[in-house]
């Protein structure tokens, strides 16, 4: 198959999941042609497999603000036709689905293209039910010819906020197990830990919606009560108040921002414990990654985090804000290595059980198909 593919490149899950099933679809002999503003964050290298088409916006004086959805649209509909695509599938509704449904309406005399768009989370769970942006999110989605989503729990909250009885189909998102297993590396382990502290971590985007200043405030009672390191993995908007708080609570030793990492896998496999307090994650990708290189995992109880994550298993899960809890449950875990290495082997087994690639890339292959045969899924009946 011939696969056009669009999402955000900037650090974030839905742009991370795009990324690794280009690479993996590529590995499995289809040709993948990624079409954003810039090289999406995990494709480090384009093969014969893999190529790019930059979408590029007119600077013009009388747009206060850049036309990208039509330019998209524009590039999207010339690169299905010169490149004889089989389908388009975006991530992320807004405005990516907008911009493909004008791609298959310009070529609409020419040939037939499938449009099938995946559900992260904020497109619809912050984004999408804003009014401004509400009634076109749902018509994105209706015009698709199939929908997927990331958890039972987005697919629930979609079809209560935009589409009623709608069908969308539930991909999780997936790792890699050869890429994300664990790699102890002495020499990375002494550069944070030289004394043998444990090694707390978090991976996010770091907007207001992760609470990262939560994980400082865990670990700052964690570290009360044992020696103990924290690194952060990622960047965003929120970073800057968090070193703040850092630098306010006098950890700024103990506390190590590396920004946006391309192998967060290396950092992860050094890591005993990581804390995800978030206040909605409609998947988890980052716990995910961390469970396939043996770590457990500290979150909240939301969204679709339950599914993903085994309290007692594979980790602990906690009310948002229960920073008090979610302390008192990471000094528990990091006192017992046995039960900590146990539930690091638990992790990893339900990753590669129920979420590794090998796993989850046909399902798409087979949605694909489905498409290109011409049998819609995701429209109301």
């Amino acid at each position: 198959m011939k696969i056009g593919i669009t999402c955000y490149p900037t650090y974030g899950g839905s742009g991370v999941v795009a990324s690794e099933l280009g690479k993996s679809l590529a590995e499995r002999g289809h040709e993948i042609h990624f079409i954003s503003s810039s090289l999406p964050n995990r494709i480090f290298q384009l093969t014969e497999r893999i190529r790019f088409h930059e979408v590029e916006v007119m600077d013009y004086p009388l747009f206060e603000h850049t036309p990208y959805c039509l330019a998209l649209a524009t590039k999207m509909a010339e690169v299905a036709d010169k490149e004889n695509l089989d389908l388009l599938h975006v991530h992320y509704a807004i405005p990516h689905s907008i911009s493909a449904y004008l791609a298959r309406e310009m070529l609409v005399d020419k040939r037939r293209l499938p449009i099938a768009t995946t559900l992260h989370g904020t497109d619809i769970t912050l984004v999408g039910r804003n009014h401004s942006y509400l009634p076109i999110t749902r018509f994105a989605i209706r015009q698709s010819d199939g929908v997927t989503a990331v958890s039972r729990y987005l697919k629930a909250a979609t079809q209560r906020e935009f589409c009623c009885d709608c069908e969308i189909e539930v991909i999780p998102n997936f790792i890699n197990g050869k890429t994300f297993q664990r790699r102890f590396s002495q020499q990375l382990y002494r550069r944070f830990a030289p004394k043998g502290e444990r090694i707390l971590v978090h991976l996010s985007n770091f907007r207001p919606i992760k609470k990262v200043g939560d994980v400082v405030k865990i670990f700052a009672r964690v570290q009360k009560q044992m020696p103990a390191v924290l690194l952060f993995l990622g960047d965003g908007v929120e970073r800057s108040n968090v070193e703040f708080m850092v630098w306010e609570l006098g950890l700024s030793e103990k506390v190590f921002f590396m920004g946006k990492v391309n192998e967060p896998a290396d950092y992860l496999s050094i890591s005993d414990l990581m804390i995800l307090p978030s206040e909605l994650e409609s998947f988890g990708l980052a716990a995910l990654e961390a469970m396939a290189c043996e770590v457990p995992v500290i979150a909240t109880r939301v969204g679709g985090l339950p599914e993903l994550l085994q309290a007692g298993e594979t980790g602990c899960l906690a009310p948002v804000g229960a920073i008090d809890e979610m302390a008192r449950c990471a000094v528990e875990l990091l006192s017992d290595e046995n039960h900590l290495r146990q539930l690091g082997s638990n992790a990893r087994q339900r990753a590669l059980t129920s979420y590794d690639c090998d796993k989850i890339v046909p399902r798409y292959e087979a949605f694909y198909q489905k498409l290109i045969e011409g049998k819609p899924a995701g429209k109301e009946d």
